[in-house]
Formats: C-alpha cells, sequence, structure tokens
C-alpha cells in the first residue's frame, strides 16, 4: 500500500483546493516543459462530478496565468473509443468558453491531460504528445503563421492556436525513474515517490498528500476506492484472457472453415484439370479413332481385303464389315 494518495483520489478530494494548486502546477510544469501557474479551477458540463463508482473519471478544468484551460482527466477503465471522447472533451471547451458574437481570435487555447491506466492503442511509450500541423501535400513544407498572426495571437506556430493532447500511459511504465517526468509517472502509476525525486510538484505531494492525514472515513473510503480499482483491473485482464481465449477457439474455427473452403476450391481446381486432361486424352483418342475407320472405309472403297485392313488400321474385321 502507497504511502500517498492516488493521484486520481486526490483529484477528486484535495487538488480542488486552492492551497493544493502547486501539485497540480508541478505535474503541468513537467509535462509541458514550461512554468504554469493556475489561476483557478471552471466548472463545465465536462467536469461536472457524478456519483462516486468504480468506473468513475474524474475530470478537472483548470485555468492558467495565460487564459489557457486545461483539461486533465484520470481514466481507469478500458476505453476503446478514448480518441474521440478526448476529441469530443476539448471540442466542447471550444465552444462553452466563447460567448456569443464573440470572434474566433476569442477561442481559448486547450490543453488535453489524460492520465490512463489500460492500454490505450498500440505504442512502445508512455507518454504521447498530439498537435494540430498543417503540412504541404507538394512541397512538404509546414503552414506558418504571418508575421501580424505572430504579433496579434503572441504564438509562434499554427499549432499553438489548436488543442493540444498529452496521452500518459502510466501502467505501461516499469522501470527505474530518471528524469522529472519519469518520477511522476512513478508517483501515479505506483502512489510511491521514488527515492531522491526532484520533479516539480512532488514535494506537494509529500507534504499534503499522506494517507495518514486522513480520518478514519476518509480512509474507509479511499480504501474502498483502492478494492474497485483492483477489481476493476482484474475484470480488464480476466476480459482480456478471455478474449485471448475466445480469439483462439474462433481463430482455429475459422481455419477450419478456411481451410475447407481452400481444400474445397483445390480440388475443385485439381478435379477441372483432371477433367481437361482426361476430356483431351479423350479427345484425342476419339479423334485417332475417327482417322482410322475413315482410312479403313477407302481401303475398303478400293478392293483391299478386310485382313489386310484390319493389319493396317488395327480395328476388327468385325468394326470393318459395318462401315458404309
Amino acid at each position: 500500500m502507497g504511502s500517498y494518495i492516488r493521484f486520481d483520489w486526490a483529484m477528486k478530494r484535495l487538488l480542488r483546493d486552492k492551497a493544493n494548486f502547486k501539485v497540480l502546477e508541478g505535474l503541468l510544469t513537467t509535462l509541458l516543459n514550461e512554468k504554469i501557474t493556475i489561476k483557478n479551477l471552471l466548472e463545465s458540463e465536462s467536469n461536472q462530478e457524478e456519483e462516486y463508482d468504480k468506473y468513475n473519471r474524474v475530470d478537472l478544468l483548470a485555468e492558467n496565468s495565460k487564459g489557457n484551460l486545461i483539461l486533465i482527466e484520470v481514466q481507469n477503465n478500458n476505453e476503446y473509443a478514448y480518441f474521440q471522447r478526448m476529441l469530443f472533451g476539448t471540442s466542447k471547451l471550444v465552444t462553452e468558453y466563447i460567448n456569443r458574437g464573440e470572434g474566433y481570435d476569442k477561442v481559448r487555447k486547450i490543453y488535453s491531460i489524460n492520465i490512463v491506466y489500460f492500454t490505450l492503442g498500440h505504442g512502445k511509450d508512455i507518454v504521447y504528445h498530439g498537435k494540430t500541423v498543417f503540412k504541404g501535400i507538394h512541397l512538404n513544407d509546414i503552414l506558418e503563421l504571418s508575421p501580424f498572426q505572430r504579433q496579434t495571437f503572441k504564438v509562434d506556430e499554427v499549432s499553438q492556436l489548436y488543442p493540444e493532447y498529452y496521452i500518459l500511459k502510466v501502467n505501461d511504465f516499469n522501470k527505474v525513474a530518471k528524469t522529472p517526468l519519469e518520477e511522476w509517472i512513478y508517483y501515479l502509476n505506483t502512489g510511491e515517490i521514488p527515492e531522491g525525486a526532484k520533479a516539480p510538484g512532488l514535494e506537494e505531494v509529500k507534504e499534503k498528500l499522506k494517507i495518514d492525514s486522513m480520518n478514519k472515513a476518509e480512509k474507509e473510503a479511499y480504501y474502498r476506492h483502492l478494492d474497485n480499482i483492483v477489481i476493476l483491473r482484474d475484470n480488464i485482464n480476466t476480459e482480456r484472457a478471455e478474449g485471448r481465449a475466445e480469439g483462439r477457439a474462433e481463430g482455429r474455427a475459422e481455419g477450419r472453415a478456411e481451410g475447407r473452403a481452400e481444400g474445397l476450391e483445390a480440388g475443385r481446381a485439381e478435379g477441372l484439370e483432371a477433367g481437361r486432361a482426361e476430356g483431351l486424352e479423350t479427345g484425342r483418342a476419339e479423334g485417332e479413332k475417327l482417322k482410322q475407320m475413315e482410312i479403313a472405309r477407302n481401303m475398303k472403297k478400293l478392293g483391299i481385303d478386310i485382313a489386310t485392313i484390319s493389319a493396317a488400321t488395327g480395328m476388327t474385321e468385325e468394326e470393318i464389315k459395318k462401315l458404309h
């Protein structure tokens, strides 16, 4: 059992307190590689708190000192359409935080931070960053802002105007933490802080997110949360194992069916080929027979005796007598 409160639980219960913003700021500063100061937390349709249950996702929406929106989501259960969910979340924020009649220059910059405790997609890294870039189809160049746009929007690249996505696949981290970001990933995964960690915000985790600081009721609720996480992971692993078993069974059945189909097809092809060969052989034999009959008929008309005709053509005397 970890000494510190898990990040997903802390987001729901503790990190909404302004006194604990340093924890969030530390994570964001480490991840975005720039000093982040949280101005306040916001509410929107996308982060309304639901009744607690084992499948609950935790959303937190912050505004930094630059007026950017930062959506942080922790997802415990497997969701195959999670990529689309990320897009939906940022799209809603774009429309929620612009007033009717305002120009498009008022659209807010959004960072979508996604901490996932399941295998999302197929990739070898533990942290992924996605942004919008316009690339030339013919010349392969990147579309840039004009000098006026740079001055007006106070950014250097087009991608800085669009939502940016970060995915932290924390369950896949299984090595020694060597960088500040890896120290954070280690804490997010285990609830522990690596020895000698220097990443911004982790010192505040040590001070403010100790399990021993919770009262009895809070601890009971927290441990139920941990139990539910274990159950959820067991369910995911069980479903994955069952899926593999079913896949193998279906694969064998499909393989047998495909094997039969391929066998039938091969049999048909072989039969067709054999039929062609037999047909050709039969045709040749019949052609040869007709040729001999024609020769025998002509010899018979010339008055040659039947015994000689039989010897020349290979036909029986009986067959030759029937020729007209």
